[in-house]
């Protein structure tokens, strides 16, 4: 427990009412260091938040903290736009050949901007260019950014209302295992895909014909939904009988944090454009992309632009990154270990608590505690900050204790944060 109560005054008192995470963890961080973060009275947290997801391989990673302090200290260029730079073409070289190349991915690149919403933005307009049609399909509990374009095909309510005008040319879904309390699970074909098509093929539907589908293979915000692969290929399939394309947002989930580098690897699909932000940078630097297929690139120079669309020291710590920790198959192996490692804890969680109707739901290492009562996953995390583990919510009414720890988490550290959370459920019962 906190000796004394941390001085929140100047950010109660200049900043905006918006904050949110500072509220559910009210202390002063000072610095960190691997999976873990310290305040300024000195006490210490373990990590299972990651930034959102955004230092997969840990705080102040010391081999990327070197290459970025050796290109800070030679002069490099910081801000350069999407002129040429060293940097870009080292980061563009090393994704070339131990990302893509390997997967046998065609893609191409593009910088628009350093927010994982401005990825899915530049995403949205390319399709509509290439299509020439407006509409695009979501998913209910979708997440896909919070500009106006990321919006509108956002599932959540609260989210949406932000925007503060209608939130056009989307079309909702059913995302994967949706209406299974409606079919008893005995559907083998999913159906929403099948009223999908009766959609797209009956012409008296009223159905504008979208440009694209965009979906997460794991909803992280909206309570870690784990699509099926069988779900994944047959959306797939239906895009291409269609003539839509498919996007792939994996700016949460890509980078390893299913296991292999997309999260899309292990349904055997290849969509036509990935989104890529947080992690991407290796070091919670602002850094993004969007990934498509050559042919789609119909782009006029300077159609879509934006000042801060090369960052230098982001393209150091992600090339860094890529050489750390991509050059084999290491990385995806351990998080499978590890993922297996939280698994069997949440299981005994839920065996230990039976009458709270625990749901466990995850891959790799994103995984989700929901409870039948809603207001228990803020509880569990509250008392979990108190114990010193760092855990978000999710879902459509933050029934989900979300954990994302880092990659790069030592099996102790997982076993030490998994103890706490099992305590914060036992003692908040």
């Amino acid at each position: 427990m906190t000796t004394k109560q941390p001085d929140m005054s100047v950010f109660e008192t200049l900043e905006s009412e918006v904050r949110s995470y500072c509220r559910g963890w009210p202390t002063v961080f000072e610095r960190a260091q691997g999976s873990h973060l310290h305040d300024e009275d000195g006490r210490s947290y373990l990590d299972f938040f990651s930034g959102a997801g955004s230092l997969n391989y840990g705080h102040n990673n010391p081999a990327l903290k070197r290459a970025l302090v050796d290109y800070i200290e030679s002069d490099g260029i910081t801000h350069s736009l999407d002129m040429a730079t060293t940097a870009k073409r080292a980061f563009l070289e090393a994704f070339q050949n131990l990302v893509l190349f390997p997967r046998g991915l065609p893609y191409k690149a593009m910088f628009p901007g350093p927010a994982g919403t401005t990825a899915v933005e530049a995403a949205l307009k390319l399709v509509r260019k290439v299509k020439g049609r407006e509409a695009i399909v979501s998913f209910t509990n979708a997440f896909h950014g919070m500009t106006l374009g990321a919006l509108a095909v956002t599932g959540n309510a609260l989210k949406r209302a932000g925007a503060g005008i209608p939130l056009v040319h989307g079309i909702p879904m059913p995302f994967d295992h949706y209406l299974d309390d409606c079919l008893d699970g005995q559907a083998a074909v999913p159906p929403d895909f099948r009223w999908l098509e009766r959609l797209l093929e009956d012409r008296g539907s009223g159905l504008n014909r979208p440009a694209a589908v965009i979906v997460e293979t794991v909803q992280g915000e909206g309570g870690v939904h784990v699509a099926r692969s069988e779900w994944l290929r047959a959306l797939a399939d239906l895009c291409h009988r269609h003539d839509m394309l498919l996007i792939v947002d994996d700016i949460q989930m890509g980078c390893g944090r299913t296991g292999a580098f997309f999260s899309f690897e292990e349904a055997g699909i290849t969509p036509d454009v990935v989104t890529l932000s947080k992690s991407i940078s290796g070091y919670g630097l602002p850094m993004s992309l969007c990934l498509f297929r050559p042919e789609l690139d119909i782009w006029e120079p300077g159609e879509h632009n934006g000042t801060f669309r090369g960052s230098n020291p982001a393209f150091v710590t992600a090339t860094a990154a890529l050489h750390t920790y991509w050059t084999d198959d290491g990385m995806e192996k351990q998080t499978s270990v590890r993922g297996e490692q939280v698994e069997q804890a949440l299981q005994a969680i839920r065996d230990e608590h039976p009458r709270l109707g625990a749901d466990i739901r995850g891959r790799g290492l994103v995984w989700g505690l929901g409870f039948a009562d809603t207001s228990r996953a803020s509880a569990v995390a509250r008392r979990a900050f108190e114990l010193g583990l760092l855990v978000e919510t999710s879902g459509a009414q933050d029934e989900v204790v979300k954990l994302l720890p880092a990659l790069t988490v030592a099996p102790h550290e997982l076993d030490e944060g998994l103890r706490i959370l099992a305590r914060s459920v036992r003692e908040t019962g």
